[in-house]
């Protein structure tokens, strides 16, 4: 369930990018938002995933999330989330 979250806050930082390019930091202020609002037992739970790509069998190893647009917001996320802890 996990990867489902940082897959949605990863979706909905890519659109917050695209609706507003004229606003190079968007996206980063997205991230910086969905953080402050997660409640620390969610924040707990995320920081107990591997990093994106770690796992090559789990699932934040092949697909959506680890490649293309969302891989570097998802990547993002996990380090500012760390960043907190």
């Amino acid at each position: 369930m996990g990867a489902h979250a940082l897959g949605a806050a990863g979706y909905a930082t890519y659109a917050a990018g695209l609706s507003a390019q004229q606003q190079p930091d968007a996206a980063s202020r997205e991230i910086g938002w969905q953080l402050a609002h997660a409640t620390e037992p969610v924040k707990t739970a995320l920081r107990k995933l591997p990093p994106l790509g770690e796992n090559q069998s789990g699932p934040l190893g092949r697909g959506l999330l680890a490649s293309g647009a969302l891989a570097p917001i998802i990547r993002e996320l996990q380090s500012r989330l760390n960043e907190d802890a």
